[in-house]
């Protein structure tokens, strides 16, 4: 789990690294790779481990909506669009429509809500400029709320496991609570212990619940939650990750995933192909020490093989912003001569049309280096990460 917190890590400090070392804004945040699921998803997950939850159906149609709304029949009902982005509530529909979240007490009103919300794009503050289109939207019992607290479950590792992290709300504090209705206490802790057991059971890296509230008739409820998991674990949580929707992810970085490669775009037009984040990073701010400006950065990880080289060429010549390809390798478990092979395989296949810089460094390096040089290629080699990003950013200039 180590490595996939780290590369979370990476990812969080990607934009402000990326541009350290000049000041220029060169990284655009593209959506995450790892496993990410709709709010219906979630409470699924919850639903089937015993934790309380709202009832609620999910429609994929107008009339579907209505036919839920129907079969709720609750006092009040929220009608929810179904996307990964937040401010939902304060979102824009190119439909006209303004929120993603409508409360009523009217079924009928439901269906036509819904109808302007499914197959219309909902812009919010964290979706691209042209919003997601929706394509579910959940239906759900609306309930009262007469107190609510944030609870989370998450990994911590400073304490090398789990942590419970918990803020109250409102006027009253848990010894008053307990004194005056010390059945709630009973009923939050089993809803809180039901949540420490899906925490274990899905390999989740966090549970999010906000709010955690109770309801007037003393119902212990989960209103929101969010959960995160541990990508390392999708061997044996395959009913899990198989709900993994990419609709609204970069479909490049799809792609990459496809093939075990980990691919962050950003606005350049230096393509970085590397072995390792920390390298990664690394190749970005001296490209843009140098006066260049990185258009991604690939991760191939340890053991790559030839046809990961291959795809992953295939996918930095497909991005049209792409200038100059910078390869930088150290090889410690990757060994050289099969990444040489594999640039000398794309660069033929693929027609490679823009200049490509090869910094290799580490196992077999002198075997690459011979079958780079007599391959025939137009291939730049570079004798260390400084010379490689100046003939990187250089071989653009020219251009």
């Amino acid at each position: 789990m180590a490595a996939c917190v780290w590369w979370r890590a990476v990812r969080r400090g990607a934009q402000s690294a990326a541009g350290l070392l000049g000041g220029r804004k060169v990284v655009r945040e593209s959506p995450r790779r790892w496993l990410n699921l709709q709010e219906y998803q979630s409470k699924k997950l919850m639903q089937d481990s015993g934790v309380a939850v709202q009832r609620f159906f999910v429609a994929d149609t107008a009339p579907e909506a209505l036919e839920a709304a129907r079969r709720l029949n609750a006092k009040e009902i929220v009608l929810k669009a179904q996307i990964l982005a937040g401010g939902r509530g304060k979102g824009v529909f190119d439909s006209g429509l303004k929120g993603g979240v409508h409360l009523t007490t009217d079924p009928a009103v439901v269906g036509e809500l819904a109808g302007k919300m499914l197959g219309y794009n909902l812009t919010t503050k964290q979706t691209p400029k042209d919003g997601v289109k929706v394509k579910t939207v959940m239906v759900a019992e609306a309930l009262d709320i007469s107190r609510e607290t944030y609870f989370a479950i998450l990994m911590d590792r400073a304490c090398n496991g789990p942590v419970m992290v918990g803020s109250p709300q409102g006027g009253m504090d848990i010894e008053e609570v307990a004194a005056r209705t010390p059945e709630l206490i009973f009923k939050a802790a089993d809803q809180i212990k039901k949540l420490y057991d899906l925490f274990l059971k899905v390999d989740a890296t966090q549970v999010e619940v906000n709010p955690l509230g109770e309801t007037p008739q003393g119902q212990v409820v989960c209103f929101d939650a969010k959960i995160n998991f541990d990508d390392n674990a999708e061997f044996r949580q395959k009913a899990v990750f198989a709900m993994d929707d990419t609709a609204e992810s970069d479909p490049i970085e799809t792609e990459a995933a496809k093939y075990d490669l980990k691919y962050i775009g950003m606005d350049g037009n230096i393509a970085c192909f590397v072995n390792g984040a920390g390298l990664a990073m690394a190749t970005c701010d001296i490209i843009d020490l140098h006066g260049g400006k990185p258009a991604n950065f690939l991760d191939l990880g340890g053991g790559v093989k030839e046809n990961q080289v291959y795809a992953a060429f295939k996918l930095l010549t497909a991005d049209p912003k792409v200038e100059a390809i910078l390869v930088n390798i150290f090889g410690g478990i990757v060994n050289c001569a099969i990444i040489a092979n594999g640039i000398t395989k794309a660069c033929r296949e693929l027609e490679l049309k823009v200049p490509l810089v090869v910094r290799l460094e580490g196992t077999n390096v002198h075997e690459a280096k011979r079958i780079l040089s007599e391959s025939g290629l137009p291939i730049t080699a570079a004798s260390d990460l400084d010379d490689a990003a100046r003939k990187a950013v250089a071989a653009i200039t020219k251009k």
